[in-house]
């Protein structure tokens, strides 16, 4: 049906020209720009060398590669190079589209991708039609228009989320740009307004719980809202309430490096994309307090810890959320510290099962399980595109302030349908940030629990329910074992010195660990502290901490550099 519309949008009237002169509002990679220009493409996790080759004549080795290149992101890329190369690459591989493509071929025609697409070529208009003759410029705001209409008539057809929002903000876009297209502009511009309203919460929080997919949503609604504003037009109230409920909730979900923090399948963020879109806002520098999109956030001195302190999504919103329940990230100043793995996706679909299972994320797991599964009882879903519906029913989080610091005690009940056990986390942040006390519980709490856990208890033949401590460290922390094994060292290359220690109960070690990262070929090596023991009553309890031992000059000019150059 979509390659139907977008051969009838083919018999429509198009556009002939722009109502005004657009500008470019993406931000893109100057090192992917020229990559691209070198003919090395990397999408989707997939490296492929074809110096000279058109981008659409490459073999495709994975649908969400062959997703990438049609979307025309990567326009934003060459952008950002912006020299003679870049610029005919830029040119040749649009028209080259336009005519492979235009009248309604391909895999390029959904909502999501359409939508995408023409905010790029419109943003990017004079880079394309830099030197180009009247017939090619007829071609492309013919294509231009097809598109607008197809989007007119499809965009309902958009998953509900991100794909639907990057759909109408396209098609509010190319309305207001576009000459002939103005009449799809109120339509979208309210349809628009009605998806603010369904699908971002009182908080400005979505359903998939994904920071970096929240972020993505906000850079369109700040978009939308100043493109039409741009064209004197007033953007509905329900829009740009969500934008001023969005707003803080992103600033309570960044590490004190400016990055976001790393759940359910959202990455750091684009460089400077964040920035940019709160710039764009204006207005006071809120961050949401208590518990932002079911975060918590403990901040002091130049240390930000970031929790997840609420179930993971379920349903559809749940197909790329993973099993972090009470997983925990931590940045000194500018450097990653304690992190989750990340999302593997784009590594294959084992790298991202695994990814999403409770041993990648920085909290407490029970060997062999994960805090939520595909169904009771069961493990993480097999298939790539597996949904939890076994997910904790009860997670609470009561955040504290007091004259000693910031505490956070929470605690959730995933373990209770295998094991009949809750694991309680409860944390504490010194007021200057220096020191992070935690004590972590795993325990049977009703007569029920009791129960199952013995009966666990006599399936083990009374050797204990083994569980695990795990805290993944960020690639470039240098650890170490010290103290004759009962401490570990974290040298940042701020040259900051972080130890970790604990109470002497359960074995402590030092393993592999990946973090994974989009954008790159392959997962990067990593390490992970991990705190092993065995539940053997109905509770057994951890206590450890993580301290600062000391600040070197270089991390002296990192806090200068943070205080300059950071938003607050």
């Amino acid at each position: 049906m979509h390659r139907l519309h977008a051969r009838l949008a083919a018999l429509a009237r198009s556009a002939t020209g722009f109502v005004s002169q657009p500008e470019p509002k993406t931000i893109g990679s100057f090192a992917r720009g020229k990559q691209l220009t070198a003919g090395n493409f990397l999408f989707a996790g997939f490296l492929i060398e074809a110096k000279g080759k058109s981008i659409w004549d490459l073999p495709i080795p994975d649908p969400r590669f062959e997703e990438e290149i049609h979307g025309s992101a990567w326009l934003d890329d060459l952008a950002a190079v912006a020299d003679g190369p870049a610029r005919e690459r830029a040119q040749d591989w649009v028209f080259d589209w336009i005519r492979r493509y235009g009248r309604g071929g391909g895999p390029g025609w959904t909502p999501d991708l359409t939508g995408r697409r023409l905010i790029r070529w419109i943003n990017h208009a004079i880079l394309l039609l830099n030197g180009r003759d009247r017939a090619q410029s007829d071609a492309y705001f013919r294509s231009l228009g097809r598109q607008t209409i197809f989007l007119a008539r499809r965009w309902k057809t958009a998953a509900p989320g991100l794909p639907r929002f990057e759909a109408l903000t396209g098609l509010v876009y190319a309305g207001l740009a576009l000459t002939g297209m103005e009449r799809h502009v109120g339509p979208a511009a309210a349809a628009l307004a009605r998806e603010c309203a369904r699908e971002i919460d009182a908080e400005g929080g979505i359903p998939t719980r994904n920071p970096e997919e929240l972020l993505e949503v906000f850079t369109l609604l700040t978009w939308a809202a100043e493109a039409l504003s741009d064209a004197g037009r007033s953007p509905q109230a329900t829009h740009l309430d969500a934008i001023d409920r969005i707003a803080p909730t992103l600033r309570a979900l960044r590490h004190a490096d400016g990055g976001l923090a790393r759940f359910h399948g959202g990455g750091r963020g684009l460089e400077g994309r964040l920035d940019q879109a709160l710039a764009t806002v204006g207005g006071r520098a809120l961050t949401a307090h208590g518990l932002a999109m079911g975060y918590a956030r403990l901040a002091a001195g130049r240390t930000t810890i970031i929790v997840d302190a609420a179930p993971p999504p379920t349903g559809r919103a749940s197909s790329n959320a993973h099993a972090s329940t009470l997983a925990m990230e931590l940045t000194s100043g500018r450097r990653p510290v304690v992190v989750n793995c990340g999302s593997g996706a784009s590594f294959g679909p084992d790298w991202r099962r695994a990814g999403r299972a409770t041993p990648s994320h920085s909290t407490l797991c029970i060997q062999g399980f994960s805090s939520s599964r595909l169904g009771a009882g069961g493990v993480l879903p097999a298939s790539p595109r597996g949904q939890f519906t076994d997910v904790p029913d009860q997670v609470w989080a009561q955040p504290e302030d007091d004259s000693a610091g910031h505490r956070l005690m929470a605690g959730h009940n995933g373990y209770v349908p295998t094991h009949g056990l809750t694991h309680i986390r409860n944390l504490m942040l010194s007021i200057d940030g220096r020191a992070l006390a935690g004590e972590d519980t795993l325990g049977a709490m009703t007569v029920a629990d009791r129960r199952r856990f013995e009966t666990i208890m006599e399936r083990s033949k009374h050797q204990g329910v083994p569980f695990s401590l795990r805290f993944h460290l960020h690639p470039d922390v240098d650890a170490a074992i010290d103290l004759g094994g009962t401490a570990v060292s974290l040298a940042l290359k701020s040259g900051e010195i972080w130890v970790f220690r604990h109470d002497g109960v359960g074995e402590l070690t030092l393993e592999p660990s990946v973090y994974l990262e989009t954008g790159r070929l392959k997962p990067r090596a990593a390490k992970q502290i991990v705190l092993s023991a065995h539940v053997l009553d109905y509770a057994c309890q951890l206590g450890w901490t993580l301290a600062k031992a000391q600040d070197t000059p270089s991390a002296i000019r990192d806090t200068l550099r943070d205080d300059d150059a950071l938003p607050k």
